[in-house]
């Protein structure tokens, strides 16, 4: 079966829809009763995902926490909107520097990733939804994205097709589990 490929725009291109987008939909009220994750893709068409187990809200604090300890100048946030290639997309943490911050200025969506992105993986994930998630994030500037998976073992990309590192070039002494 032939792969289909296209090339999504750039996502400076899609920044200006995306962010406009994400002001409408906060606005909404009908979707600000619905729980779960929202985000969007690159037509501006809403994905909800169902709320996340127990297991993965723990994991999120703790990731949260600890990069609040060691990275104290920046901000840690969770469930982050960031405008990618492919519409707006939800980290489950990130880390802003407070240049990053001062970027966001008072819009509800960062235009460009915070430094540090974090996924952490459910069941549901596949390793193509992750794959994508990681290089939409760098291609939107991010500097490190992190995976934790259902055990609480951490894994650091510095690139989108590169190797795990052994450790964050970023946050130095992150645990590679946590």
């Amino acid at each position: 079966m032939p792969t289909l490929k296209f090339e999504l725009p750039s996502q400076r291109d899609q920044t200006v829809s995306n962010l406009g987008r994400w002001d409408e939909l906060l606005a909404d009220p009908v979707l600000a009763k619905i729980e779960g994750r929202i985000e969007t893709d690159r037509h501006g068409q809403v994905i909800i995902s169902p709320p996340r187990a127990a297991q993965h809200g723990r994991f999120q604090f703790r990731i949260g926490h600890l990069l609040r300890d060691k990275m104290p100048s920046g901000e840690v946030l969770t469930e982050c909107p960031i405008s990618t290639a492919d519409g707006v997309k939800a980290a489950d943490v990130a880390w802003a520097s407070d240049a990053t911050m001062s970027e966001l200025g008072n819009r509800a969506c960062f235009p460009r990733a915070p430094e540090i992105c974090v996924e952490v993986l459910s069941p549901r994930n596949t390793p193509r939804e992750i794959e994508e998630k990681l290089a939409l994030y760098f291609d939107a500037r991010a500097g490190e994205v992190w995976t934790c998976d259902e055990s609480g073992a951490m894994r650091f990309y510095a690139s989108p097709k590169g190797a795990v590192l052994d450790r964050s070039g970023l946050c130095l002494g992150f645990p590679s589990r946590i």
